[in-house]
């Protein structure tokens, strides 16, 4: 795994227009992201020389970080990719002296939630219709990384 760079942007939006269809973040969204070096932290991952995964971060010492995204291309799915990226997310916001780490999943992606639920993460709230266009409720779940 290593840091995303700009350049790997057109293969990040085959995955993310895959994955997420009509909600996905468009290129200049990510790019913007990438601008932001002081608050952010995006990791790709590579499988035969291809981008094969991504997660970011956002970051507010010492209150506030949220999982920006974590996307697993689907034939690279079930292998631990997932996982690696969530933990080194954990380990930054860590790293960056933050006290919790929030994100937002969809409430119907069940693989995601027991994803997180598995790492220390708790259901703090629900976003009704948060994700459009399709109107489906976001979970907002935390994990507390405070001693």
């Amino acid at each position: 795994m290593r840091p995303m760079r700009r350049d790997d942007l057109d293969q990040v939006m085959v995955i993310e227009n895959e994955l997420f269809g009509d909600e996905a973040w468009s290129e200049a969204m990510f790019a913007s992201e990438l601008d932001e070096t002081a608050t952010r932290y995006y990791l790709v991952e590579e499988t035969d020389d291809a981008v094969s995964a991504y997660a970011g971060l956002c970051a507010y010492a010492p209150h506030e970080a949220y999982v920006q995204t974590i996307a697993v291309m689907p034939i690279a799915q079930r292998r631990g990719i997932g996982t690696a990226l969530l933990k080194l997310l954990i380990d930054e916001t860590t790293r960056r002296g933050v006290d919790h780490l929030d994100l937002e999943v969809r409430a119907d992606n069940d693989a995601a939630r027991r994803l997180y639920e598995r790492h220390g993460f708790r259901e703090i709230a629900l976003r009704r219709n948060y994700y459009q266009p399709s109107g489906t409720d976001a979970i907002v779940m935390r994990k507390d990384l405070a001693p």
